[in-house]
């Protein structure tokens, strides 16, 4: 059948060895599967849908979970989506993705696509980690929807009207990946540059584009896996592997939200804590505060994914080092994603052989 077709419900529930969470796996087919990248929504904003992707039919396609029933519904057919530039609308109508030629807009209701921008020569950045994921972030009030891709050596920062599919350059710089609008303030957007010049921030219109934080070279910092803090001006970001820190925007001062290898540290959606995987040492999901002071992590339980990338068992930049090889599969990395409700979080696990997707409760 293909697109429209309705799986039965795949899930399981089991306890976590070492804290007793209880966790559903989602997924089930011996395929890959995997949510967005962590930052962006994994759900629409009423929670009625869980978005993912599956290789199930052969090539990466979008498919949801109905939270109602938990029958998974395939969505797209084709053969040429870029598999992490997928972002659910937050009133849960469509869905966004691109491809190779263009991006697109899917209807949840009729499952028609809607071709929004053609890149017109544009491409997305080749590899699998950083600019090369083709990563895309769509406002909180769904009316833009920005897109990096680069034309030769250029890398620049598309922005469309999703009402007239009207784009235009807010930006370009050597290196543009992981974009994301501010969670409160469609105006504004953050993404990351090159390794050495890493967080950045734009207006949508391309005023105001400058580098929020200089990393100190002589430590030589791995600035990375950033994110807005809600209700606020802060960006949050890991200092690879010493910890997760805040950096406001405006001043330009930094604080230390917590000192431990936070992988890929995501903020609730209240802006009050951050949940984290961790990597060399795997020590599972953590959550933690952000406050004045230092918060000590949690545990919530493992994923005991394989977490491919060597380059991460490092206490600097590996990049400053010279160019490397980088085998990073991103469907091995857990990329834990908190819920609309901040009471959920979603991760991807490959602990089985294969990638799947598992959700989990935050306890009280």
């Amino acid at each position: 059948m293909g697109k429209g077709q309705v799986f039965p419900d795949e899930s399981r529930q089991f306890k976590d060895a070492k804290t007793g969470a209880t966790i559903r796996q989602i997924t089930s087919h011996q395929s890959i599967h995997h949510h967005p990248f962590y930052y962006i929504p994994a759900f629409d904003d009423a929670m009625r849908w869980l978005f993912f992707i599956s290789h199930r039919m052969g090539s990466p396609q979008i498919f949801a979970e109905r939270c109602v029933t938990r029958e998974l519904v395939q969505l797209t057919d084709r053969p040429d989506i870029n598999e992490w530039s997928l972002h659910p609308s937050h009133d849960g109508r469509h869905v966004y993705f691109t491809t190779t030629t263009g991006g697109w807009r899917l209807d949840m209701q009729s499952l028609n696509e809607e071709q929004l921008i053609d890149f017109a020569g544009a491409e997305k950045a080749a590899g699998m980690v950083g600019a090369g994921m083709g990563t895309t972030s769509l406002s909180h009030d769904d009316n833009w929807w920005a897109i990096p891709v680069r034309r030769g050596k250029v890398a620049q920062l598309l922005v469309v009207d999703t009402a007239t599919g009207n784009a235009h350059v807010a930006c370009e710089n050597e290196s543009i990946g992981h974009p994301q609008f501010h969670p409160q303030d469609a105006s504004l957007l953050r993404y990351g540059g090159p390794y050495d010049r890493r967080i950045w921030v734009t207006q949508r219109d391309g005023s105001d584009h400058r580098l929020v934080y200089q990393r100190d070279t002589a430590k030589k910092e791995w600035i990375v896996h950033e994110c807005w803090r809600p209700h606020s001006r802060e960006i949050l970001t890991t200092n690879w592997p010493h910890g997760v820190m805040a950096i406001d925007i405006d001043s330009g001062s930094t604080r230390w939200i917590a000192r431990f290898n936070a992988w890929h540290p995501m903020v609730d959606p209240a802006g009050r804590f951050m949940v984290t995987d961790t990597k060399n040492p795997d020590v599972g999901l953590q959550r933690f505060d952000i406050g004045d002071t230092l918060s000590t992590p949690e545990l919530l339980c493992e994923t005991r994914s394989s977490n491919e990338g060597e380059h991460w068992n490092t206490d600097h930049c590996p990049y400053d080092d010279g160019p490397i090889d980088v085998f990073a599969p991103q469907h091995t990395h857990p990329h834990p994603s908190i819920a609309p409700d901040g009471r959920r979080i979603v991760f991807t696990s490959d602990a089985s052989g294969v990638a799947q997707l598992f959700l989990t409760a935050l306890r009280a």
